[in-house]
């Protein structure tokens, strides 16, 4: 599956391991907070690069070892439920992170413009919405308000 990632589609190397499965021995994989939180030092010897998955009821504030984490996801229940795109900016402006940042989950192709500013840079989408999604990056020529980027 390809995902867009600074303005560029790129296959997508990255796999969410639920709670309840074992983790594989090698890859690039990305966990829930919780699980983050329970095996944070275990995880850190993971022979692949480390995601931690954010739900809409997290808070920033819980993610340890932040400088650790080469991807954080953030998992939109609904497209309504705006709270991470706070947490977007946050992770960007207060936090410094300097990793990924990818929305997945249940938002639309026309809101990748507005994530793009707080801080998201990456975006995982049924492939059928990529190319709007794209095009919709390129929305605006000029903007208004401070941005992330």
């Amino acid at each position: 599956m390809q995902i867009i990632k600074d303005h560029q589609l790129i296959d997508n190397n990255w796999h969410f391991i639920s709670d309840d499965s074992e983790l594989p021995a090698t890859g690039n994989i990305t966990v829930s907070l919780p699980r983050w939180q329970q095996q944070d030092p275990a995880l850190l010897n993971h022979d692949g690069k480390i995601g931690v998955r954010l739900t809409s009821t997290d808070t920033t504030e819980q993610i340890s070892n932040l400088d650790k984490l080469a991807l954080i996801e953030l998992d939109f229940p609904v497209f309504t439920d705006g709270r991470l795109f706070s947490h977007a900016r946050l992770l960007r402006s207060k936090l410094a992170y300097n990793g990924e940042i990818r929305a997945v989950g249940n938002y639309l192709a026309d809101q990748v413009f507005y994530l793009s500013r707080v801080g998201v840079n990456a975006f995982q989408l049924e492939q059928r919405s990529i190319p709007v999604a794209l095009a919709a990056l390129n929305d605006f020529s000029v903007k208004y308000q401070a941005s992330t980027i």
